[in-house]
């Protein structure tokens, strides 16, 4: 049942990054977010951004956060049996993690999809960049209980407080996403998430 949770988690994490290279490529390659702050540039990057890019990535993302939210519960019920209150603080981050996230990406692909839909003018510019300023706290409140989630799970590893072997904890986001910070990598946060997972697969 654990090994099927995390296998599930694996593909999330690997769709979520194909949901959010919709949001972040065109036909012409990756959008360059420097171009927002210019009308005309802004116009022109997604001039080529097919309208199904950002309605399919907010479907296909949602469900990818569905699929990985099984494996940041089933890791928060693997985690008491040695630690109640780990357990707890894994379960509650995971689900203050889960729940914005979900609505940031929504967000996310919304405001692209009405940019588009709505012909790129400069009025409907200004009002899908003031949603997404009103919208971006959903993003910090769920990368803020993904990262106590992520360090708890280090903490217990590294401490040899779970039954995996300490160098365990090197199959954790954190680690992974240090690792990839310097590269120009797309959609890092998933990659990181997905080789957390392949690796926990092995080793649970």
């Amino acid at each position: 049942m654990i090994k099927a949770a995390l296998i599930m988690a694996l593909a999330g994490h690997i769709l979520c990054g194909v949901s959010d290279c919709l949001l972040g490529y065109s036909r012409k390659g990756r959008l360059d977010l420097k171009n927002i702050n210019d009308e005309e540039k802004m116009a022109a990057m997604f001039a080529d951004m097919p309208l199904s890019f950002p309605l399919v990535s907010m479907l296909l993302g949602t469900f990818a956060i569905l699929l990985f939210g099984f494996g940041y519960m089933t890791l928060s019920y693997w985690m008491s049996r040695f630690s109640a209150v780990a357990a707890n603080i894994m379960f509650i981050s995971a689900m203050v993690f889960l729940i914005p996230i979900v609505t940031h990406h929504v967000f996310c692909g919304a405001v692209e999809w009405l940019y588009i839909r709505l012909d790129r003018k400069g009025e409907v510019r200004t009002a899908v960049l003031e949603m997404q300023k009103k919208t971006i706290s959903t993003m910090f409140a769920g990368y803020a209980g993904l990262m106590v989630f992520l360090i708890t799970l280090f903490i217990m590893t590294v401490t040899g407080r779970t039954d995996m072997p300490a160098w365990g904890c090197i199959f954790n986001t954190l680690v992974f996403m240090l690792l990839m910070l310097p590269s120009k990598m797309p959609a890092k946060g998933n990659i990181a998430g997905a080789l957390m997972y392949l690796g926990l697969i092995f080793m649970i």
